[in-house]
């Protein structure tokens, strides 16, 4: 009888570490982001994880399952220039923001493809980007030429 529990006791923590794994990494939500419209009002607000330096940047959502739906990142250059980013080894579909220097949303891609390699553009030089999970910016109306404020 001893052998048996203590069987099951090992298959239930087993069971328990294999739906940790299949969680994916973890995001420290710890800044928010507003989006404004025309007149600088509140449209909607998301709490973020933020990549300010070159290796959160490049990890950026990759290995993420769950993604809060008021939720996503924040990616801060140090200069703002031409960017891209894609979506290899990122399992959820995405809205992508760019934004300029100015806190203005200059490009918008709409419902990225996970684990797609092609490469989404910024259109022009930007400084931060937004990703939140697809279908936030249509959900909540946010359009190029609106702001940000972090």
């Amino acid at each position: 009888m001893l052998i048996i529990c203590l069987f099951i006791s090992c298959q239930d923590k087993k069971s328990e570490g294999q739906s940790e794994q299949k969680k994916g990494r973890q995001l420290e939500l710890t800044e928010e982001v507003t989006f404004l419209d025309q007149d600088n009002e509140e449209i909607s607000k998301i709490t973020v994880a933020v990549a300010d330096d070159q290796q959160e940047r490049n990890q950026g959502l990759m290995d993420v399952t769950e993604l809060p739906a008021d939720a996503g990142m924040l990616f801060i250059f140090p200069t703002e220039e031409e960017l891209s980013f894609y979506m290899a080894n990122t399992p959820l579909p995405l809205d992508i923001m760019f934004v300029n220097a100015d806190s203005v949303i200059i490009r918008i891609h709409h419902s990225a493809a996970p684990f797609n390699s092609k490469q989404l553009f910024s259109d022009g030089p930007a400084q931060y980007v937004v990703e939140t999970n697809a279908g936030y910016a249509v959900s909540n109306d946010i359009r190029e030429g609106m702001r940000v404020r972090f």
